[in-house]
């Protein structure tokens, strides 16, 4: 008898091509990831924050973007890194035209990386660039350390603190927090998702000037208990394994919990609280063909839309997860084109629609 055909699925690529280079990096965060993972579910800190050098902030402005740490809670401490785009002609005082706000959440499964780590110092300065506007990065508790719902009340005091305007700056161009945004990647776009539940359920009267206008919400981590076919084709896939995942929702969950819990599956009745509330803004999802999570993404969309929520979904076929870390992909450029629309008001469309 001959040999029976080998199925094409298996044979499937799971990541496109890319730079040498690239590949490399990836491969580099690969290995400082799991070289700090500990069996009994604790992170190596002090080996992490060796290979995760923090990058400085730069009053000076660097590709037409300045920095600064600010407190956001002394007592926590809950800090955060405010990136103000800098006018054409130069100067750095106060005064000018008020500017938007995006409020980013950075990724890395709630316990890796950070503000200041290299990777999101340069995707929220570019962000920043792209957009016109100010991107408060906070710099929120990790766990296993701290596990939910620390990171949720983190965001959600960001916002606190940005509607006080005595919190601003007056030596950078001024803060219009009525045109806010939450954004974040993978762990950062799920804490973006339930600080926006959050801000949906407060009172009317908790905020005196912030309004949240949009939320973005890149490669989002959500999960639950079976294995989508995303997963279980696209094993070995950069970034993303499912054993990893694994791990990064037992050290953020509640002793006990399991992936139904609200936190990891947005369709879950905790979870859903909120979406339907008018406060709960329009979201902008995005989704990478090489990226395991997409499925839970993709139900993600589905859980807002039937809520009625208007959804705007950026489908990238050949983008593998994390891939606006890398200026070199042509996906990461156009993700920064397509949050400046966002940010300027032309980016959301009817309930339902695609890009790609």
């Amino acid at each position: 008898m001959g040999e029976a055909a080998e199925d094409p699925a298996k044979r499937r690529a799971v990541a496109p091509p890319m730079p040498w280079r690239t590949r490399l990096t990836i491969l580099a965060a690969g290995y400082l990831t799991e070289s700090t993972l500990r069996a009994d579910g604790t992170v190596n800190r002090r080996l992490l924050n060796f290979l995760d050098p923090r990058v400085p902030a730069s009053a000076a402005p660097r590709k037409g973007v300045s920095s600064r740490d600010v407190d956001v809670d002394p007592a926590l401490p809950l800090r955060a890194r405010l990136f103000i785009p800098c006018p054409a002609a130069g100067g750095g005082g106060g005064g000018g035209e008020a500017v938007p706000v995006v409020v980013f959440f950075h990724g890395g499964g709630f316990a890796y990386l950070s503000a200041a780590s290299r990777a999101y110092d340069g995707v929220c300065r570019r962000i920043a660039r792209y957009s016109g506007a100010a991107v408060l990065s906070v710099d929120y508790r990790r766990s296993p350390e701290h596990r939910f719902p620390a990171a949720y009340d983190d965001g959600f005091a960001a916002l606190r603190f940005l509607d006080d305007p005595k919190n601003h700056p007056a030596d950078v161009v001024p803060l219009d927090v009525s045109r806010c945004f939450l954004a974040g990647d993978s762990a950062g776009a799920n804490i973006a998702h339930h600080v926006a539940r959050r801000y949906a359920l407060a009172s009317p009267t908790t905020f005196n000037t912030l309004r949240v206008a949009s939320l973005i919400a890149i490669q989002p981590f959500f999960g639950g208990e079976e294995r989508t076919p995303a997963e279980l084709r696209l094993v070995g896939a950069p970034i993303v394994s499912v054993p990893r995942t694994d791990w990064l929702w037992r050290a953020f969950l509640p002793p006990g919990a399991d992936r139904t819990h609200e936190a990891a599956h947005a369709a879950s009745l905790a979870g859903a609280a909120g979406i339907d509330s008018p406060a709960f803004p329009p979201t902008t999802v995005v989704i990478g063909g090489y990226d395991p999570l997409q499925d839970w993404q993709r139900r993600y969309c589905e859980t807002l839309q039937g809520k009625g929520k208007t959804v705007r979904v950026l489908d990238y076929p050949n983008a593998i997860h994390a891939f606006y870390i890398f200026p070199e992909f042509a996906e990461s450029r156009d993700l920064m084109l397509r949050i400046k629309e966002v940010v300027a008001g032309d980016g959301n469309q009817r309930s339902g629609e695609h890009e790609q």
